[in-house]
């Protein structure tokens, strides 16, 4: 059974947020690639619509658009996703994981596509608000 950490991200306001996701909702994501959108009922946002932008396995490899498939694969990289060279021309050969989410995924980074916001409909953002307001 698939469980994930998803990361979403608030274009608006450019914050993130963590969700723990397993059972059916993390089976929504299994088999998507990067640039698909979900449902965002599968991590309480119901108004919302969730577009994959990347993610990472268990010993933190990179998803990378750019690879087919779910598995893991050593590409040479002059930058990017998953290397960021030191100097002008270096180029490092990297393990790096497919596109596509499958179970050795660990984390999801999506981003949330619709008007609301998203603090809020995660239960979020009154509660930051008042704790504030309590110390004072």
């Amino acid at each position: 059974m698939a469980d994930f950490k998803v990361v979403v991200a608030d274009p608006d306001s450019g914050n993130t947020y963590q969700v723990d996701v397993d059972g059916q909702d993390a089976n929504r994501f299994l088999g998507r690639s990067i640039g698909e959108e979900v449902d965002g009922a599968a991590v309480g946002l119901d108004e919302f619509t969730l577009e994959l932008t990347g993610g990472s396995d268990k010993a933190g490899r990179p998803m990378r658009k750019d690879v087919a498939g779910p598995n893991l694969k050593e590409v040479l990289l002059e930058g990017g996703v998953g290397y960021e060279p030191s100097r002008d021309g270096e180029r490092k050969r990297i393990t790096v994981r497919g596109r596509e989410v499958s179970e050795e995924t660990v984390q999801i980074n999506v981003k949330a596509l619709g008007d609301g916001d998203v603090a809020t409909a995660l239960g979020e953002g009154d509660a930051e608000d008042e704790g504030e307001d309590a110390d004072e």
